[in-house]
């Protein structure tokens, strides 16, 4: 068995043995490429191919930021392993836990101090370890001495006979009446857009909305919520990595958060979705308290993640 660090020339085979292995997450060559080899902290020295015969049979991508990211700066402690797999062919023969070692020491090696599975931002490909469709990851990387912390759920809907009921269109009614406006982006609004983003959720919504801008996309994608004085107080968006079913983030103004903004804002979404033809709807990640949220204006869980760590 060989090991090298990552080769371009390998790149077909590394998409197939994805698909092969990762069963539930399927993957495009132009995905991997707009989330590993295009993101700016991409580092082919942390990441490994096992060749049999020059037969690719696993894979492991890991990061360290080489450049800040918004207010996180370079998190000089932290590094990820963004994904990791193995032909089933090929398991039980130590070659995951090799690959696992490489990685785990060149984070060392660079001043890493814990290790987090997948959730690395901006480009990330899962939001955690899916216990119950790879079962095997949860054993693997217990062994390797990481511990289970917070529970997620990635969440969705069907939108094709999607209507607004009645109690959130006549709760849309009586926000207008307050001075509220519920609609669609505005590049006249931009700045304060930004600035609201900013301000209140930080600066990784702030570039979700400026990458939309910049690419013509903002008034398809992004809702708006402006108060009774005509300024931003609330925010939606979808298809942040170009999925048109992909659903948020969405967010409300502290100041505003007990007016029932929300809720509206929500589904007004969904139906804006409807109206641009998109069938079904889904979103990455969220905690306890979201799921309750989301599962009271009518999503599903799709599936659980949970996230994992671990010192070093």
């Amino acid at each position: 068995m060989k090991y090298i660090n990552y080769n371009q020339n390998y790149e077909n085979e590394v998409i197939e043995l994805w698909n092969k292995c990762l069963y539930f997450d399927q993957i495009t060559i132009d995905i991997f490429r707009q989330k590993a080899i295009f993101d700016d902290n991409f580092d082919s020295n942390l990441c490994w191919l096992s060749l049999d015969n020059e037969k690719v049979v696993g894979f492991i991508m890991a990061t360290k930021r080489k450049f800040p990211y918004l207010e996180r700066g370079l998190e000089p402690d932290r590094g990820w392993i963004n994904v990791m797999f193995v032909d089933p062919e090929y398991r039980r023969q130590s070659i995951g836990k090799t690959l696992y070692l490489k990685a785990e020491e060149a984070l060392k090696e660079k001043g890493t101090k814990e290790i987090t599975l997948a959730m690395y931002s901006p480009s990330y490909f899962f939001g955690g370890v899916d216990e119950v469709h790879y079962p095997e990851a949860e054993s693997f990387f217990k062994e390797m001495g990481y511990d289970a912390k917070e529970l997620h759920y990635s969440m969705g809907m069907d939108l094709t006979d999607f209507n607004l009921s009645e109690k959130i269109r006549q709760k849309k009614i009586e926000l207008e009446n307050k001075g509220y406006k519920f609609t669609r982006f505005n590049y006249n609004r931009c700045l304060e857009m930004l600035e609201f983003l900013k301000n209140e959720f930080g600066g990784g919504w702030k570039r979700n909305a400026l990458l939309a801008m910049r690419n013509n996309l903002a008034e398809e994608l992004i809702i708006m919520v402006l108060d009774e004085n005509d300024k931003i107080c609330g925010f939606s968006m979808s298809a942040i990595d170009g999925n048109l079913e992909r659903f948020g983030p969405i967010g409300v103004a502290e100041s505003k958060r007990n007016d029932g903004i929300g809720s509206v804002l929500l589904n007004y979404s969904f139906e804006c979705m409807h109206e641009r033809g998109i069938n079904r709807m889904f979103f990455m990640t969220t905690d306890e308290p979201g799921k309750r949220y989301y599962e009271r204006n009518g999503l599903e869980i799709i599936r659980t993640i949970r996230n994992y760590r671990k010192a070093i």
